[in-house]
């Protein structure tokens, strides 16, 4: 989130920029994060999405996941650079895995009366959202789906009053029988 997407130190300039979503195992211990973080903005790499979660308690497992853009160069550095930390256990690039599946949450609080109360009832419920809370002069809906889709989704809502957004970040996985 700190620097466009297209800038990337020490990339080839003919190679396109590509969006890729990253799955990576760790230790679940203080620290990680921070230095996974500490990365990609070290080497000014930009990160478009995180989620952290124990995955496996036993084990004191949690799976990272990255999206982020770059060339294949870039993109083949990052995973490099992320497979040489030592609490990393796998870096899995789902994006090389064929279509992963890919969904967001997010709530958003919209404002307003008359007209655009029940405009806003109803592209919340065209886009398939639920009603969290509701009283007379704001509502608060959720929204599960893919990241285009809660873009629409908001840019929509702005019209009838949006005023506040909170998303969890992308939660992925690729598709088929085999696991990471």
């Amino acid at each position: 989130m700190s620097k466009p997407a297209t800038h990337y130190p020490n990339a080839p300039k003919s190679q396109p920029v590509a969006r890729h979503t990253l799955a990576v195992i760790v230790d679940n211990e203080p620290g990680v994060l921070a230095r996974i973080a500490g990365l990609f903005s070290g080497r000014g790499y930009n990160i478009e999405s995180l989620t952290v979660s124990e995955t496996e308690h036993e084990k004191h497992l949690s799976r990272i996941t990255v999206v982020t853009s770059g060339t294949a160069h870039v993109i083949d550095q990052i995973k490099a650079h992320l497979d040489r930390l030592v609490p990393v256990h796998r870096v899995v690039d789902l994006t090389e895995h064929g279509e992963a599946l890919e969904r967001e949450l997010a709530l958003v609080k919209v404002v307003g009366k008359g007209e655009h109360r029940v405009e806003a009832m109803r592209l919340a419920s065209a886009f398939g959202a639920r009603t969290l809370d509701a009283s007379l002069s704001s509502f608060v809906f959720e929204l599960t789906g893919a990241t285009e889709e809660i873009e629409r989704f908001i840019k929509t809502m702005t019209a009838v009053g949006l005023t506040e957004v909170s998303r969890t970040g992308i939660a992925a996985m690729s598709r088929g029988p085999d696991s990471m």
